[in-house]
């Protein structure tokens, strides 16, 4: 990495961990994109060249999150269908404690679901995950562009994903233990992924390696 692109990521993430302090400390809605940008002491255009929206100042894992579940299948391993590397994925995450699938502490939690905005882009980021997905999905299994069995498909797994998000939120906000919220998911996703599993088992596997 430059040393540009090192000072870039250091400002943003300055910029980041200032937003997150305020909007912890006061509120998301009572925060303003100047109060940030004076908390970080860089100029308001800083801010926003480098958070565009208000909300992705507090939603700071925009990529992380809407990039994972295309990102697990397209590095699923030879023989591994899409629901065995998503099962495999959110079972790991769950045990180390993702903030990506939710696990987030009580503070936050209560700041993202008490603001109508953040709960609004939030669903945004579920959407665009949903899509990123039936994208890998379509170019994974050679679909055809009019074939909707790719979005069918992202929309089920997007859907157990989602749910198991919102349980997070839920048992974190009525003040659960982290390690009592991963067991939980653990025993909920496994279930969740086994009701997928008679349609979906056989369907974008992944070719075994060609020996040699």
């Amino acid at each position: 990495m430059g040393l540009r692109e090192m000072k870039k990521r250091q400002t943003r993430q300055a910029i980041s961990d200032q937003a997150t302090r305020l909007f912890l400390r006061h509120g998301f809605d009572r925060v303003t994109i100047a109060d940030v940008a004076a908390a970080a002491q860089v100029a308001k255009m800083t801010v926003t060249n480098y958070f565009p929206r208000k909300e992705d100042l507090a939603l700071d894992l925009h990529e992380d999150f809407t990039g994972l579940l295309a990102d697990t299948v397209a590095e699923r391993a030879p023989g591994e269908s899409a629901l065995a590397a998503l099962r495999r994925g959110f079972l790991d995450a769950a045990a180390r404690h993702d903030p990506v699938i939710g696990f987030s502490g009580p503070q936050f939690a209560r700041m993202l679901t008490g603001s109508p905005a953040l709960v609004a882009r939030l669903r945004e980021f579920h959407e665009e995950r949903e899509d990123a997905l039936a994208a890998v999905l379509a170019e994974e299994t050679a679909a055809a562009p009019d074939d909707p069995l790719p979005r069918l498909v992202a929309a089920q797994l997007g859907a157990v994903h989602r749910v198991l998000f919102q349980e997070t939120v839920r048992r974190t906000l009525d003040g659960e233990p982290d390690d009592q919220i991963a067991a939980a998911l653990t025993r909920i996703g496994r279930r969740a992924f086994d009701l997928l599993a008679p349609s979906l088992s056989g369907y974008a596997v992944r070719p075994a390696a060609a020996s040699r």
